[in-house]
C-alpha cells in the first residue's frame, strides 16, 4: 500500500476534492439540503472558512481555510462524509455496505493542495467555478446552481458573465 503523505500546515488554505464510490451517481445534487447540513454541522463543531465550493453529481470540490493553531482537516472531511451517510440513511436513502461493514459511499481518500499564493487561490476558485462547464451539465457558470459562484456574484468579486459567453476569463483577471 502506499505511504501517503499530507501537508499540514496550521492556518492553511486547502483545496479537497470528494468523490463518490459510484462515478454513475447523482447522489450528491439530488440530496444537495442533506450534503449542505452535514457541511454547517462540520463547520459548528470544528470551525473553517468556506472559500469556495461546488457540487456536482458525483464529486465535490472545497476551498477551505483552516483556523489559526489547527491543520487537522482530515477530522473535519471524515466527520462530513459520515454526516452525509448518516443523513442519507435517516432520509431512507439504501446505503450499500463494503466488505468491513461500512457505508459504500465515499471513495475512501480524497485529493488535497495546499494553497501557496493569492495566485494559485484564484486559479482554485477558477477551476472550481468553472467545473459544471468542463464536465458538460451547463453551458455558463452562473447556470450551475450548486456553486459558491452565486456568492462571488452578490459579493462583486465575480461578473455574472464570468467564464460565460465569447470567451474564457481567468479568476483574477478584470
Amino acid at each position: 500500500m502506499v505511504n501517503y503523505r499530507r501537508m499540514r500546515v496550521a492556518g492553511g488554505t486547502y483545496f479537497f476534492t470528494l468523490t463518490l464510490k459510484d462515478r454513475r451517481s447523482d447522489l450528491l445534487v439530488r440530496h444537495i439540503d442533506l450534503l449542505r447540513d452535514a457541511l454547517r454541522q462540520v463547520k459548528r463543531r470544528r470551525p473553517f472558512t468556506l472559500s469556495a465550493v461546488v457540487v456536482m453529481p458525483d464529486h465535490l470540490h472545497l476551498l477551505v481555510q483552516m483556523p489559526q493553531g489547527d491543520s487537522n482537516y482530515s477530522a473535519r472531511l471524515r466527520d462530513f462524509k459520515a454526516l452525509f451517510v448518516k443523513s442519507l440513511r435517516a432520509a431512507g436513502e439504501p446505503i450499500r455496505l463494503n466488505n468491513g461493514g461500512d457505508a459504500d459511499i465515499w471513495q475512501a481518500r480524497f485529493w488535497e493542495h495546499m494553497i501557496r499564493d493569492e495566485q494559485d487561490f484564484a486559479a482554485h476558485v477558477g477551476y472550481i467555478h468553472f467545473n459544471p462547464v468542463k464536465h458538460g451539465y451547463v453551458q455558463r457558470v452562473m447556470d450551475w446552481p450548486f456553486s459558491s459562484f452565486h456568492r462571488y456574484v452578490r459579493q462583486g468579486a465575480l461578473p455574472a458573465n464570468w467564464a460565460g459567453g465569447e470567451g474564457l476569463e481567468l479568476a483574477g483577471d478584470s
